[in-house]
């Protein structure tokens, strides 16, 4: 499918203005002078016996301290099922229509407790509409990773310093035996909104979504040239983020420019194309060069996203497949309509260590657990935060 919505026309609740945008972008750019450091994590995740390693993608659950009961029920669904090794929430965790500290707790508290109850060790990304509410909270991207990280079960570190964005990391994963890394998984900021303007020139008829810098690229490289020298090897990776490459779009076109039937049909072959684009992917002005920096690497096997919450595709791009995670969380937009929920869900992977695909990919939908699709939103009640992190 690629009925291909307006994006911009039924995004609603955002709470941002240019103004903010603006100093969105201005306070991720870190001094020039500021020397950059760490982002290799120390976790206790590895490999099962069996040399299996499951993780299980969420994204975009995005509400408020009311967070819709199916998002919850969805979640909890698919880690009963799956019982994954690792979970992640790819960014808009939450929205921005919140206007105290406690709300924005109370609604990240809702969507991580299924994870942290059933002691599965989880992270989350940053996405657009994290900071949202920041203004009138003070809840930064900063502060959510502080507060997310007193969970005991929450694997994000303090991230990367002195590069654009939060969160910046990557958690390896040693094998069935111990020892060295198996696997990297890869968590990238991908910003949140384009400035106002550059070089006195604004942004009128471009995309207006954020895009990673070049900063995070050269950490990614040297980050992943120090992985192999610890390893002797290589490490295979799988990178999320939450805005996509401009390389989605052109993998489901088989072009850059050209936008044919014929030119997706031809994709769908080259490519090998499952799943769905019901709207455009909506990255930012500008192409990071990240694509390009993993195939120079050779070690990242995959990179999935969020962002567009009705985009369930994976294909395989030049030997790394690019992919979506639908949206999970029932109170942010869908197809809109009797099939509005049609499509919230989430993604599995199943990583095997030593295997040179590293992973494999299926989806889980809610409709696959029964859970109520009926138009229209049902909050919950906010619940109450574990002692250990109040």
């Amino acid at each position: 499918m690629s009925t291909s919505l307006n994006r911009r026309a039924i995004l609603t609740g955002a709470g941002v203005t240019a103004a903010g945008a603006a100093a969105s972008a201005a306070a991720a750019t870190p001094a020039a002078a500021t020397p950059v450091r760490g982002g290799i994590e120390r976790t206790g995740l590895r490999f099962r016996p069996n040399g299996e390693f499951t993780v299980v993608q969420f994204n975009d659950t995005q509400d408020t301290h009311t967070t819709d009961v199916r998002t919850l029920a969805l979640q909890e669904a698919v880690l009963d099922d799956v019982r994954p090794d690792l979970a992640l929430i790819n960014g808009d965790v939450i929205n921005g229509d919140m206007s105290t500290t406690e709300q924005v707790r109370q609604a990240l508290n809702n969507v991580v407790l299924p994870m942290e109850e059933r002691g599965i060790p989880w992270a989350i990304t940053m996405g657009n509409h994290d900071e949202d509410s920041a203004g009138s909270s003070g809840m930064t991207e900063r502060r959510i990773l502080e507060f997310v990280r007193r969970y005991r079960h929450n694997v994000n570190g303090a991230g990367a310093r002195g590069i654009t964005g939060t969160g910046n990391m990557v958690l390896p994963v040693r094998g069935s035996r111990g020892g060295r890394a198996k696997a990297a998984i890869w968590l990238l900021d991908s910003g949140r909104y384009a400035p106002d303007e550059i070089a006195g020139q604004d942004f009128e008829g471009y995309p207006d979504w954020d895009w990673l810098r070049f900063d995070q690229v050269d950490w990614y490289h040297h980050t992943s040239q120090q992985l192999e020298r610890r390893n002797g090897a290589p490490v295979p990776g799988l990178v999320f983020q939450h805005i996509a490459l401009w390389e989605h779009r052109f993998m489901w076109w088989d072009s850059v420019d050209s936008r044919t039937p014929a030119d997706h049909t031809r994709a769908l072959e080259k490519h090998t194309i499952v799943g769905e684009r019901n709207e455009d992917e909506c990255p930012g002005p500008f192409n990071s060069g990240l694509f390009n920096a993993m195939l120079h690497r050779g070690d990242v096997r995959g990179l999935f996203v969020g962002h567009d919450h009705v985009n369930t595709y994976v294909g395989n791009y030049f030997g790394i497949r690019l992919g979506y995670g639908p949206g999970t969380g029932f109170g942010a937009y869908g197809l809109g309509g009797a099939q509005n929920h049609r499509l919230r869900g989430a993604r599995l992977f199943r990583l095997t260590e030593d295997s040179d695909d590293l992973f494999t990919t299926e989806l889980r939908f809610a409709r696959d657990y029964g859970i109520d699709l009926s138009d229209g939103y049902q909050p919950s009640e906010p619940r109450p935060l574990p002692p250990y992190v109040r």
